[in-house]
């Protein structure tokens, strides 16, 4: 079985992750994406506050209605404290199929920081890396990584696709300032922004 996993706050979940989420499995040719939303994340930690668990589930849930191959995995939420990828992957895998590949997807700004993360050596050797192109993001040599994340260079796979220039960080800004988010989130999650008057204090 091969699957990708793409982690995130979800906050809010948009169309940019239902195209990178698309594009891995197929290109990959994964069997599933998992969808995992953040419990505690670790790079988040004294910038700002993240929404309810809940609410990031519930628009998860929306978002992925009806997609085949799209599925969430909530161990990050049931775990308590920090959120770390290796720790997240470690969780996953003993829950697949032995021999089960996994893919875990990140952008090109993620793959950059990757000698900052929990025990990345540990990750890599239990994953491969997923890497899409994200503006303002260059994709970094994997010469220069190696030498601080030795055995990286095998275990990458970029992805052939266009940048997608939305973030959950732009979409909080619109809803704050009372603008439109256009067609940047499912219809069904914009609806339950607005609904839950999600962001609008931020």
């Amino acid at each position: 079985m091969k699957v990708g996993i793409l982690g995130g706050t979800f906050d809010p979940v948009h169309k940019g992750h239902l195209a990178l989420a698309g594009t891995a499995l197929k290109q990959l040719g994964l069997d599933r994406v998992l969808f995992v939303p953040a419990g505690d994340p670790w790079m988040k930690t004294g910038k700002r506050r993240v929404t309810a668990a809940e609410h990031r589930l519930a628009m998860l849930r929306l978002a992925l209605k009806g997609k085949p191959g799209f599925e969430i995995s909530t161990v990050d939420l049931e775990r308590p404290g920090k959120t770390y990828a290796v720790d997240t992957v470690a969780a996953i895998k003993k829950t697949l199929p032995k021999g089960s590949q996994v893919y875990f997807i990140v952008g090109a700004g993620s793959l950059s920081e990757l000698p900052l993360w929990k025990a990345p050596a540990r990750l890599i050797r239990m994953c491969r890396m997923v890497v899409a192109p994200r503006p303002g993001y260059r994709i970094p040599e994997l010469a220069e990584l190696e030498r601080e994340v030795y055995g990286i260079t095998g275990r990458v796979a970029l992805l052939d696709m266009k940048p997608v220039d939305v973030s959950s960080s732009q979409i909080r800004e619109r809803v704050k300032s009372g603008h439109s988010v256009g067609k940047t989130i499912p219809e069904d999650v914009g609806r339950y922004i607005k609904r839950h008057r999600l962001y609008e204090g931020y």
